[in-house]
């Protein structure tokens, strides 16, 4: 090697190793070790050449102020995904790992100008509505039901067990689902992120949301679809239905992420019960070194242009790293005067995260519940040998092992599953509804 070479050596089993190549975020390696990944990157500048998927590249914005400047540049920049130039001449396929989170469908994520803020202020205006304390009851109530499944165990996996359900019930709950459309949109929100029967999950949760749109049309209630059924807006059947898919899916995968992470961070660092619990910094922790999506946003250019040192074209495919950003050394200072909130895990700008203090309510009183309840609880296995899933978007662990000391269950357990209903035209609805996680709850409150 030449004396003066200061090219960067990629992670151990990074492929861009020696080959020039864009640098993979998907693998067993950069789960793993996803900062070491980030390192690498920011020798390329505000942002880097990456691949999401075998033959999926995008460019990786990985510096702070780059990604500020990108999130709230509308008109240089993007959302609507049929822009897509890659996946528009068949570079990309449909059934490409990364295509149903970054494929177009007609909801505010994907919006631009009026359309956009049409559809925004719906979904603002009616998750504002979402009372602080009414939020705090079903949570306790849905964290208390799930504790009393494992707590006389003395042991469960925290994140299959907890972090994993508790953000599709209290869901359920606020966008009032009754007991068989609650039941199919459970199953269709964890098919469709685990990757079980993804294409069937989808369309289970397309046909419940329809279902409970039409619900609320003709008895609405004191819900959010009710809410944003009657904002001024305006908006149509379809519309309903793709806002609601979003809510309801993109909000459940970021909450149980997070839940899950600061469980990890409480559980891992001696410091936060040493001071008191901390669950408040705790949670802040995790989110300016651990956030739950760390490499999402997409956007594209309008037209050819230079950013952050990378030239591109219209069309391509741009994310922001929010967990680069977040730990790059421009916000160390920051960061340690005590500007605790300034991270990007919410994102920035017209796109940003609109739920984001009822994810934070949410995610207080989950843990605040569960630690009250099992106080002793601690990991089960050495924190080295837990694994985080693969995926470039999210960071997540596959379980979070945990033991503590048995508690009998304050109500008796819950009743058998409730029979499934007919099956649908379509065959669709009975099937996943077997194991009914959600009217057992609703039967479960009732006992």
């Amino acid at each position: 090697m030449d004396a003066d070479d200061t090219t960067p050596v990629p992670p151990p089993g990074c492929p861009a190793h020696g080959s020039g190549g864009r640098v993979p975020l998907y693998g067993p390696e950069f789960a793993a070790d996803p900062q070491a990944y980030y390192g690498f990157l920011r020798h390329y500048g505000p942002a880097a050449p990456v691949e999401l998927a075998p033959g999926v590249e995008a460019t990786l914005v990985t510096d702070y102020a780059a990604a500020l400047q990108l999130l709230q540049d509308s008109g240089t920049f993007r959302k609507d995904a049929r822009r897509w130039r890659a996946f528009n001449e068949g570079k990309v396929g449909p059934d490409s790992p990364v295509a149903p989170l970054l494929a177009y469908r007609p909801n505010c994520m994907f919006a631009d100008g009026a359309d956009h803020l049409r559809l925004r202020q719906a979904v603002t205006d009616s998750m504002a509505r979402v009372d602080t304390r009414r939020l705090s009851h079903s949570t306790e109530q849905i964290s208390g039901y799930l504790i009393s499944q494992f707590s006389a165990r003395g042991s469960a996996d925290l994140l299959g067990d907890y972090a994993k359900q508790l953000p599709l019930f209290v869901f359920n709950e606020l966008f009032g689902c009754p007991a068989d459309i609650g039941d199919r949109v459970l199953f269709g929100i964890s098919g469709m992120f685990d990757g079980v029967n993804a294409d069937k999950a989808t369309a289970v949760l397309f046909q419940a949301v329809g279902e409970l749109v039409a619900l609320k049309r003709n008895r609405p209630g004191d819900d959010v679809t009710s809410w944003l059924m009657q904002h001024q807006a305006g908006l149509s059947d379809e519309e309903m239905v793709h806002q609601l898919a979003l809510l309801l899916g993109a909000g459940a995968e970021p909450l149980r992420n997070l839940i899950g992470n600061t469980l990890h961070r409480l559980l891992t660092h001696d410091r936060y019960a040493r001071e008191g619990g901390l669950i408040d910094e705790a949670l802040d922790d995790t989110l300016w070194e651990n956030p739950p999506m760390s490499n999402y946003a997409p956007h594209y250019p309008a037209a050819d242009t230079e950013f952050a040192g990378q030239q591109l074209q219209a069309g391509d495919l741009v994310l922001v790293s929010f967990a680069a950003a977040n730990t790059g050394p421009a916000l160390q200072a920051s960061r340690q005067s005590g500007s605790n909130r300034a991270h990007l895990a919410w994102s920035a700008g017209p796109h940003a995260c609109p739920s984001k203090e009822p994810a934070r309510h949410i995610t207080v009183t989950a843990i605040e519940n569960l630690l009250n309840q099992l106080p002793d609880v601690r990991l089960a296995v050495p924190e080295d040998s837990l694994s985080w899933r693969h995926g470039p978007f999210h960071r997540a662990l596959s379980a979070l092992p945990a033991r503590f000391t048995p508690v009998q269950p304050v109500r008796r357990p819950d009743p058998a599953p409730t029979p499934p209903p007919p099956e649908t035209a379509g065959g669709a609805a009975a099937r996943p509804e077997r194991a009914g996680r959600w009217s057992q709850f609703l039967n479960w409150l009732t006992r």
